[in-house]
């Protein structure tokens, strides 16, 4: 019985806590390594490569962001995808679950270029009152050809930025 007082007084706490991140006006900086994101097309098989984040919240549960990543998949180049983008996430419930849109352009190491619209389902864990690890599957839409969208799982860490 005191276990489960004890669950419902941190489950509660966390629930409180979580609010707090989402709110108007506050902002956020992220990196994700998307080596660990595991995403594989046709063109490129598995890759490896970092993301850079920062975003900012104009309502209570909506952010919007803007990103620079970088993707290396195993040829001479040191980046093989380049690409900069911008989109937002709604954070459905106050414990941190997530969706997101956006598109980017992606410069493909003088063979290609693209614009990419791609949409993610992910869930921000806060680990303290405003660092989080942030796991994420998404899937980005070529226009360019078939061959080049691609469906992923990435893992980041982002930090939720107060003014208090």
């Amino acid at each position: 019985m005191i276990k489960k007082c004890l669950l419902l007084v941190a489950t509660m706490m966390v629930s409180i806590c979580a609010s707090a991140q989402f709110q108007e006006g506050k902002g956020y900086i992220g990196a994700s390594l998307t080596g660990l994101d595991l995403h594989y097309n046709a063109q490129d098989g598995l890759n490896v490569g970092l993301e850079a984040k920062a975003g900012f919240f104009p309502w209570d549960n909506l952010m919007i962001l803007g990103n620079v990543s970088a993707v290396h998949n195993g040829s001479e180049a040191v980046a093989d995808h380049i690409s900069i983008g911008a989109g937002g996430r709604y954070y459905i419930t106050q414990n941190g679950l997530y969706l997101g849109a956006g598109v980017k352009f992606l410069h493909a190491n003088h063979s290609y270029n693209d614009v990419m619209p791609g949409l993610e389902v992910g869930y921000a864990f806060f680990l303290n009152r405003s660092v989080t690890i942030e796991p994420a599957i998404y899937y980005d839409q070529s226009f360019k050809s078939s061959r080049y969208s691609t469906i992923g799982f990435k893992l980041g860490v982002g930090v939720y930025l107060f003014d208090d």
